[in-house]
């Protein structure tokens, strides 16, 4: 492309309504435009790059023999209704109603129509496996967009989908489409890592997520300092330390006015507050439950929500806190709670604990296990930095990540919603058994310019830079250094490299400046030397520069762009 009559700009200052370096980069290079909170457009410079990521994604799906279709964006709420998602999308679903008044919904995601799909062609065991995938516009009502391309309303998703008669078979598609990605994201030189995740609204037997590693990733990622250990916080399973049991001593009830947190209880009693055991009060799917964690411990809602096998899961109102304890919030406790008790495993192996006393002012000591009784015993709290590993005992550590991209084992949870069935070999009726497969294409790009930048702009990987070359003219009236830039520029284009051609009657500095801002792997700039054939090489992740004839530099490049 030659800048002189194309559609180009870019921002000298940062922009004031965005709130990360990647979206801040991203719009000052004139790659993308706000057009309204969590809806974006997508420029020429931008649409390039997501085309080549689309490009990496789409040589890595074809490996795995799956064909590309497309489906609709409008869909009827009916599907969602059938599949039983409609309620637990709730709110963050676009939902509208057509000239009939019959109800339909943007989609955030197709299970449900590539389940439908593959009824049109499943009969028996012998349609079977096979994998299809789309690349297209999802909807999702966020409450609060932020961070650019990261978290948005609108955005391009490749998702994907396998059939298979039975788990072994579901196994298999499910670790070819998991090596793809691999081969997916390394190919776009992202910094990441895998970690099991919670099913959440897709349901099913695994969910994989791979986390591009970044500061203001709003997942958090537990990792192993010894061993590959990978896990996002949600569901990493906590490991109990035993403690020395003590002798159990007599229950008894303190006032403790005014005090409410652990720390003021702890030093109102002088005691302890690792001796502190919280209670708090959770509504899940409308009902109240006393949760007790250790008073240093945190809850982890999700493994509360799939212990109880429940959709919603949010701390009860004051109301609801004083119905079931009698007292003000803040004096919560086990004993005589009215309402079923949840508690952490960690607190079977404490002794003599400090509880509230589901009195205004008043609190227990030396409470036991044995002074109450709990509905359920479970891992429910949430790991932290220096607990014990999982799987080797080495420490814990996070990181904070931006998902990617993410893998399901559905099993049979949507062919048996939507009558998705097949005859086997004794001709009986079974549910089809599927995975689903996605990546967001507008996340990598945002990933990917959140780990590659400086202080001068972004630096694009080769394998998804819009142009791969930039050709900087000095003198845009110099005859010779056009001759030479444009000669350069044809011998390139001709062998199918993208190669932008800076030929705009500006100045030098400015036009440098650009080509760093928006990330061009390498640049030549032609000056007073082409008169002599010479001209200067850069590369953007460099500061040398280096002055080359016209056949150097054409050796060089070729060995850079054509053997990567």
């Amino acid at each position: 492309m030659k800048l002189k009559n194309s559609f180009f700009y870019t921002l000298r200052e940062n922009v004031k309504d965005e709130d990360s370096i990647s979206s801040n980069l991203l719009v000052r290079a004139g790659m993308i435009k706000k057009s309204s909170a969590g809806v974006y457009m997508l420029l020429p410079l931008g649409y390039k790059v997501i085309e080549n990521i689309e490009k990496i994604i789409k040589e890595e799906m074809d490996k795995t023999g799956a064909q590309q279709l497309q489906m609709p964006a409008l869909i009827s709420e009916d599907v969602y209704i059938q599949s039983g998602r409609r309620a637990n999308f709730g709110n963050s679903m676009f939902s509208l109603k057509d000239r009939f008044n019959k109800p339909f919904v943007l989609g955030p995601t197709h299970e449900e129509l590539f389940a439908l799909a593959a009824a049109m062609k499943i009969r028996s065991y012998k349609d079977m496996p096979f994998s299809l995938y789309q690349i297209q516009t999802k909807f999702r009502d966020e409450p609060r967009p932020r961070y650019g391309l990261i978290r948005v309303r609108e955005f391009m998703m490749k998702d994907a989908y396998t059939f298979d008669t039975n788990e072994e078979g579901l196994d298999i598609a499910y670790k070819k489409q998991f090596d793809a990605y691999v081969n997916i994201f390394n190919r776009l030189k992202l910094d990441y890592r895998i970690v099991k995740a919670d099913t959440g609204v897709m349901g099913g037997l695994l969910s994989e997520e791979f986390q591009a590693v970044s500061a203001i990733g709003e997942d958090v990622l537990v990792l192993c300092d010894s061993c590959d250990y990978a896990s996002n916080l949600e569901v990493s399973k906590c490991i109990n330390t035993k403690m020395t049991k003590e002798e159990p001593k007599q229950m008894e009830m303190m006032e403790t006015p005014n005090a409410k947190t652990i720390e003021e209880v702890a030093n109102f009693l002088n005691l302890d507050k690792d001796r502190f055991v919280k209670t708090l009060i959770y509504l899940i799917d409308d009902k109240p439950y006393a949760i007790m964690v250790r008073g240093n411990r945190e809850v982890n809602e999700t493994k509360v929500r799939k212990l109880l096998q429940g959709n919603n899961i949010e701390l009860a109102p004051a109301s609801i806190v004083e119905e079931v304890t009698n007292a003000q919030v803040g004096f919560a406790g086990p004993i005589n709670i009215k309402c079923p008790i949840i508690m952490d495993e960690e607190v079977s192996f404490m002794s003599n604990f400090i509880v509230g006393a589901n009195k205004t002012d008043y609190h227990y000591i030396n409470v036991n296990t044995s002074d109450f009784k709990a509905e359920y015993v479970a891992d429910i709290r949430q790991i932290q930095e220096n607990d014990i590993c999982p799987i080797c005992g080495g420490k814990i550590h996070f990181k904070h990540g931006i998902e990617v991209g993410n893998t399901f084992k559905l099993g049979t949870k949507y062919s048996k919603a939507l009558n998705l069935e097949y005859l086997d070999a004794n001709n009986k009726l079974n549910p089809v058994w599927m995975g689903s497969y996605g990546i967001g294409l507008g996340r990598c790009m945002a990933a990917i310019a959140e780990q590659y930048n400086d202080e001068n702009g972004l630096i694009w990987p080769l394998s998804i830079a819009p142009y791969k070359l930039s050709i900087v003219v000095i003198s845009a009236k110099d005859e010779a250094q056009n001759n030479l830039a444009n000669k350069i520029y044809d011998y390139f284009t001709s062998k199918g490299i993208d190669v932008l051609l800076d030929d705009r009657d500006e100045r030098p500095g400015v036009k440098f400046k650009d080509m760093d801002l928006i990330g061009i792997p390498y640049r030549i700039t032609v000056g007073k030397n082409a008169i002599n054939n010479i001209v200067e090489f850069k590369a953007r992740t460099e500061t040398d520069k280096q002055d080359l004839t016209y056949d150097e530099v054409i050796t060089k490049l070729e060995s850079i762009l054509f053997n990567k």
